[in-house]
């Protein structure tokens, strides 16, 4: 018999744990939320009858306790949760944000829990529950053993792929997919915004560049990021560059400062990839510091 979770926190992602986890065989033990309504709805979604707007209510009956209010409210919950007895013995208690450590949810050991995080590397933008939003994407652990042992087979059941990271460096893994996903969309503004000085109207401007984006991503799942480089800096081409940074100068000088952070960190990747020589290396060091 799989085990009995509870939901404190039914949003978007606490929604989708409880429909999910419902349909893989785990036993819903209720749900939690400061809004009654909400932890009704997400109840009646799979037919149970528990829920509450006071927490401990209905943690103390689960075998797993997810804390799925926003990040703010975790550390807080749980010492509310813990105050009150509000976790079993060797219950297993997880939160599900990329940006805390596990050690947020200190306060559930007092009640004998064990504490980890499983953060699914997904936007949960939709309310669609027809399709699986776990299913092929990966799920980041990190915790107490028992705690990262039972989020494992969670994750698996619910169709993801595991991977382990060190707790003391979540900050950095969650940095690190804030960079691929939030900034990605602020680079393509960089480039929407500087092909648009070439006459290209903004509606036309992602898919004239969407096969270039395609290409170089399908080359960095070939050959690694490091390889993946071409252009300008991988040529070791300072005049084209030294054109480049004239002209964003004179026509969007609001974007030249990134331009050149850019520039000036693609140096140390072709360096590092074997693209350049030192002489072609210190030059663009040189025009994009």
């Amino acid at each position: 018999m799989k085990p009995s979770f509870a939901i404190v926190g039914c949003g978007r992602v606490g929604t989708a744990l409880a429909v999910f986890l419902t349909r893989a065989g785990y036993r819903p033990a209720g749900f939690a939320s400061k809004s009654l309504s909400s932890a009704k709805r997400v109840a009646d979604m799979v037919l149970s009858g528990r829920f509450s707007d006071v927490a401990w209510d209905i943690t103390r009956h689960a075998d797993v306790v997810f804390v799925a209010t926003p990040d703010s409210a975790i550390t807080e919950t749980c010492r509310s949760i813990s105050k009150n007895t509000g976790f079993a013995k060797n219950a297993v208690v997880l939160h599900c944000s990329g940006a805390l450590a596990s050690s947020v949810l200190s306060d559930a050991k007092t009640c004998g829990a064990w504490i980890g995080s499983m953060h699914p590397l997904q936007s949960f933008a939709s309310a669609d529950y027809e399709i699986n939003p776990f299913k092929g994407i990966i799920v980041s652990l990190e915790g107490e053993d028992p705690a990262v042992e039972a989020a494992k087979k969670i994750a698996t059941d619910l169709g993801g792929t595991v991977v382990n990271i060190l707790t003391e460096a979540k900050t950095l893994y969650h940095a690190s997919a804030v960079v691929a996903s939030n900034y990605l969309v602020t680079l393509l503004e960089l480039a929407v915004q500087l092909i648009g000085e070439a006459g290209i109207d903004r509606k036309d401007a992602f898919h004239l560049l969407k096969p270039l984006i395609e290409g170089t991503l399908s080359n960095i799942g070939k050959v690694g990021v490091q390889k993946a480089l071409t252009g300008p800096i991988a040529r070791g081409d300072v005049k084209t560059v030294k054109t480049h940074i004239e002209e964003i100068g004179l026509k969007k000088p609001e974007f030249l400062a990134l331009y050149k952070t850019l520039a000036f960190y693609t140096v140390d990747i072709a360096t590092a990839a074997g693209m350049i020589s030192e002489s072609s290396k210190q030059e663009l060091k040189k025009i994009t510091i």
